[in-house]
């Protein structure tokens, strides 16, 4: 990593982030937000932004659904302000307006995000560079849509000389 970069995770598996049975929601954001942003106006504000409202904030987190989780975990994310973001399958658990909503957030970030994903059109509209890694190497392909990379026939044949 270069000394400019600050990074944060979004892990497929969230179960350990969330496994403290005392903490409701904004409790638990409230650990990740900088001194001087952890009084509960900014904090419920914040919240407010991925869908959460009123009483919404004092939810258990050991009964949030999944996408709740994924929400919550992308509120962590914007605390920490970082410039590259690595997210596992992004989109799990999250509903249409939800998915739509940070495929939005992610096109318009300035820093840099390494994803994986299994949702073609997250990956479609997001994605500038695509990497297939394979037993045998990796193929790069940058600059090009990843319709455009499934339908390049040399960058196939490339791809297939990974598992073959």
């Amino acid at each position: 990593w270069g000394v400019t970069t600050s990074q944060a995770y979004l892990p497929k598996d969230m179960t350990d982030e969330f496994s403290n049975e005392n903490l409701n929601i904004l409790e638990w954001l409230r650990q990740y937000a900088p001194v001087e942003e952890q009084d509960n106006t900014f904090l419920r504000s914040f919240l407010g932004r991925m869908l959460f409202s009123g009483d919404d904030v004092m939810k258990q987190v050991t009964v949030l659904s999944g996408g709740e989780k994924v929400r919550c975990m992308l509120s962590k994310l914007m605390l920490s302000k970082a410039n590259v973001l690595i997210l596992d399958d992004p989109t799990n658990h999250l509903d249409l307006e939800s998915i739509t909503a940070l495929n939005d957030g992610l096109i318009a970030f300035k820093g840099s995000l390494l994803f994986s994903s299994h949702d073609h059109e997250f990956i479609q509209t997001t994605a500038n560079r695509i990497i297939e890694i394979g037993p045998k190497g990796i193929v790069d392909r940058l600059g090009s849509t990843y319709d455009e990379f499934l339908e390049d026939e040399a960058v196939q044949a490339r791809v297939d000389a990974l598992y073959n």
